[in-house]
């Protein structure tokens, strides 16, 4: 068990799958990060924290940060609901796994380089 495994456990039934799904694409992805709990939602942390995601009621929330979300902004608009730092997944449908793993990939990228 983890924090985050805890999360998702004590969130509603109908957004487990969608934070299940998207957990274990980071857990894929992040191999070597920590995970933890940090503004109040999971998130992964590798020399800084990555990425967070959250259930939110209508969506499930997925916060990289601005510079991704600006680097991908021809691939979210007319697709999803984002703003300046989070991007929104609807639970109905499936995550888009290529994109958040562009995203991920980018930011990770990102860190190292700074």
């Amino acid at each position: 068990m983890t924090v985050i495994t805890d999360y998702i456990e004590e969130a509603d039934v109908k957004q487990q799958p969608q934070l299940t799904a998207m957990y274990q694409i980071l857990k894929k992805l992040l191999p070597e990060a920590t995970e933890k709990m940090s503004y109040g939602m999971p998130a992964f942390h590798q020399d800084k924290d990555i990425v967070y995601f959250a259930a939110m009621k209508n969506h499930l929330g997925f916060y990289p940060t601005s510079t991704p979300i600006i680097q991908f902004e021809d691939d979210l608009e007319g697709r999803y609901k984002y703003s300046k730092g989070a991007i929104q997944f609807d639970y109905n449908k499936p995550l888009p796994e290529d994109l958040i793993t562009k995203i991920v990939q980018f930011k990770l990228d990102e860190i190292q380089h700074r």
